[in-house]
């Protein structure tokens, strides 16, 4: 029991270690070496399929009559807008290539992608609104559907990948993507709530399953990401390795320290942090590796660990607080 309670508690850690560990064995043990050889190729589909299921479940508890905006939803979708477009001006601006370009578009894919699904269940953990979350996902998802497509095709890795293709078609094609990952889960839930009521009782009624499927698409992440750094360590310095790292830390306090401004005018310091700074790092590898420069896959690589330290950190000292006031 108390395994199940330190797992139960520390949900995030345990399962980035994990991810890690179980990563290592497979590739350095001789063993188990072939059957990691046999998965690599299946690795790219289990994160979309991974995503698509914690937004499914997500959005099977939304009430869709409640979906409705407020004023702090706004103003963090509105700096996540800034923060893009001010990031494709410098690098379209400035003609940045090279390591730099890399650098920006780790950067880039940690602030486009959309809010975790999980900073529902986060921000319910830590005594915010889960209605007012759940809708700004849902609001972030749309946001990101649109901004990818948008910028993307702008860039220059993505415009020497398909040069023989052109914007329109570009875009349409990487929306098209996006929105099986993003969009359809939410069609998909409305039809189940609506339609397939002892499928939808059944899967809300299970406490915290998009989070502990999100524990779980953890330990694929991180092993991801463990397996590009790697990867990226044959192909560039450590230096720069450190350096995309350091950058994903800076923005990833940036992001929740700008949230928690912005949301500080609303009474809503919780939700809108985790709104802006806590990010579907899973989708942001995904489309860092589809669409951009393999190696800004570490960028949301490292973020995802910054990110979960100050989940795992404000949940226990809620958690602590809580126990200070019941003793």
């Amino acid at each position: 029991m108390n395994i199940l309670r330190f797992i139960k508690n520390w949900t995030l850690p345990v399962a980035m270690t994990t991810g890690v560990v179980v990563y290592l064995l497979f590739h350095f043990v001789s063993i188990l070496q072939p059957i990691g050889r046999w998965y690599a190729p299946y690795n790219d589909n289990v994160l979309p399929d991974f995503m698509f299921l914690i937004l499914f479940v997500t959005f099977c508890k939304v009430d869709y009559k409640r979906l409705l905006p407020v004023k702090w939803h706004f103003w963090i979708g509105f700096q996540q807008v800034v923060f893009v477009l001010a990031l494709v001006g410098l690098i379209l601006g400035f003609n940045i290539t090279g390591n730099g370009l890399i650098m920006l578009e780790a950067i880039l894919v940690c602030i486009i992608g959309p809010t975790a699904s999980a900073a529902a269940v986060v921000t319910a953990k830590l005594g915010g609104s889960l209605e007012e979350m759940t809708t700004y996902t849902f609001i972030s998802n749309l946001i990101s559907a649109l901004l990818i497509p948008l910028c993307f095709p702008l860039l220059p890795q993505t415009a020497t990948a398909a040069a023989d293709i052109d914007f329109l078609p570009l875009f349409f094609q990487i929306l098209w993507k996006v929105s099986m990952v993003l969009l359809l889960p939410m069609l998909l839930a409305y039809v189940v709530k609506h339609r397939m009521h002892r499928v939808y009782h059944w899967i809300v009624n299970i406490k915290d399953l998009s989070y502990y499927m999100w524990g779980c698409s953890l330990v694929v992440v991180t092993g991801t990401t463990a397996m590009n750094i790697r990867e990226a360590w044959e192909h560039t310095s450590v230096f720069f390795l450190v350096s995309i790292a350091f950058m994903a830390l800076i923005l990833c306090i940036v992001q929740f320290a700008t949230g928690r401004f912005i949301g500080h005018y609303f009474d809503k310091t919780i939700e809108a942090g985790q709104g802006l700074g806590q990010k579907n790092t899973a989708f942001s590898i995904w489309v860092a590796t589809a669409f951009l420069n393999p190696l800004s896959s570490v960028g949301p690589g490292c973020y995802i660990l910054w990110q979960n330290i100050i989940n795992s950190v404000e949940i226990w000292i809620y958690r602590r607080k809580g126990l200070e006031q019941s003793s």
